[in-house]
């Protein structure tokens, strides 16, 4: 189905072009008709299946740009996946002039968020935490909004948001549409959904992949001691660019982060005890390359958006089918292959054999023994993420980095990956070889005339 059958304006229409949209996905075929028709929706999709241009292209249908009040709210459960949205939203309204998009979460500067609201905001994107928190101070007036989705709704819940959610939804008019988008759909969904939704039309794509595109593997172990070792021989098996790798503590993460690193696998891990800043840190180095593997667990990991992720590591099994499924989804994507492996020991046959019930298919199980052992193996990750003690707030652009890095290390601007520019420091990964080089020279010259401190994130 094409996005020329939709009534969107003819601006909107030839930017999808330009950006390569052509065909919808199926959560965009299936749901933007009703949106873009103002009902209330439920849509069930995991991350990557395109349901945030789908909600996005429904905002900017009916938004109403001469008029500076905030018109759209969109609640994600992490910054990360707001700033996602974010940039989604940003780059769907490139023709359709003067445009404000606004990110508001935790773990930034409030002031500062504020101040971006005295001029005018059209869309605010956020987590639910601080727009609450910006709503009682009356930063925030909702008078005048028109859409209010709820994205990942499933993962907010499990992080505890529903009271948040709730008395958002309090501060929003009676008149609005109402999208909530989630992974999966627990009894906690339908319960919000009646509370905050006025007779939704509910769409659900098929969140499986085909048998082709994953391979799902099952290794049974002797002990929950050999799991370590076991991902070791998995990686040096498949030489994976990234991997996750899913654990069901903060303590077993930090555990198996440890031991990779050990054994020279660039491994890092994320779960709930990191702050905001560690958590940006672990996610900017995993996406820029910077890190082959994240060891993780389920509700840390919720909002992780990579493409090219090849390999999934079940380290510990999931509570569930649905779990499973929503893990295994984050390879093999669009239309890529991949792989997924489930480590287990005998005591847990039970919940491999309810698993193979639940999903009404069974896997053929294999010996962990018959891996082969990694001798001398390491898998250094092609990029490192360099720290600079600047950000938006002194005016730093990226081509204002890459010139400076040009300048100062006389180096190709091929050396240089992902620039993540925040409002006081910015990350940037390099090529490993010239890194050394890199450091050396900026720390030596200056950016934009001035002298910022440079040093290994």
């Amino acid at each position: 189905m094409n996005f020329n059958t939709l009534a969107l304006s003819p601006e909107i229409l030839a930017n999808l072009d330009t950006l390569g949209f052509e065909q919808m996905t199926p959560i965009q075929a299936m749901s933007l008709p009703k949106i873009i028709e103002g009902r209330d929706v439920i849509g069930q999709a995991k991350t990557g299946s395109g349901k945030t241009t789908a909600f996005g292209l429904g905002i900017l249908s009916k938004l109403e740009v001469e008029s500076l009040t905030t018109q759209a709210l969109v609640l994600c459960p992490t910054r990360e996946l707001a700033d996602q949205v974010m940039g989604e939203l940003r780059r769907l309204a490139r023709a359709t002039p003067n445009v404000k998009i606004v990110s508001l979460c935790g773990g930034t500067d409030e002031k500062h968020q504020r101040k971006s609201l005295d001029y005018g905001v059209h869309i605010i994107v956020g987590t639910p935490g601080r727009i609450f928190k910006l709503l009682r101070t009356k930063a925030i007036s909702l008078s005048g909004l028109k859409s209010f989705v709820l994205d990942e709704a499933d993962r907010m819940l499990d992080m505890g948001f529903a009271e948040d959610i709730n008395q958002i939804a309090d501060f929003t008019p009676k008149e609005k549409q109402t999208l909530l988008f989630s992974a999966t759909f627990p009894e906690t969904i339908k319960e919000l959904s009646v509370h905050i939704q006025k007779d939704p039309e509910m769409v659900k794509v098929d969140v499986e992949h085909t048998e082709s595109s994953i391979e799902k593997l099952f290794y049974k172990l002797k002990s929950h001691k050999d799991k370590s070792s076991a991902v070791v021989k998995l990686l040096a098996k498949y030489r994976p660019e990234s991997t996750v790798v899913f654990c069901k503590t903060k303590l077993i993460c930090d555990s198996l982060a440890n031991d990779l690193n050990k054994q020279g696998i660039d491994a890092v891990s994320l779960h709930g005890d990191h702050d905001q800043r560690d958590r940006t840190l672990v996610l900017t180095k995993f996406s820029n390359g910077s890190a082959r593997v994240l060891v993780a667990t389920d509700v840390a990991a919720r909002g992780l958006d990579i493409d090219d992720l090849s390999l999934v590591i079940n380290f510990d099994l999931p509570r569930d089918a649905e779990i499973f499924t929503h893990r295994v989804g984050r390879t093999g994507r669009i239309g890529r292959e991949g792989v997924a492996v489930s480590l287990f020991v005998e005591q847990e046959q039970y919940k491999i054999d309810k698993m193979f019930e639940v999903l009404r298919t069974s896997f053929e199980i294999f010996d962990g023994e018959d891996l082969e052992h990694a001798e001398g193996f390491s898998l250094l990750p092609e990029m490192k993420t360099l720290f600079i003690s600047g950000g938006r707030k002194d005016k730093l652009r990226p081509g204002d980095i890459v010139g400076a890095i040009v300048g100062t290390s006389q180096v190709e601007a091929s050396v240089v990956g992902d620039i993540k520019i925040m409002n006081v420091f910015t990350y940037v990964a390099v090529k490993r070889e010239h890194a050394d080089q890199v450091v050396k020279g900026l720390q030596a010259g200056k950016i934009k005339k001035r002298n910022f401190r440079v040093g290994y994130a």
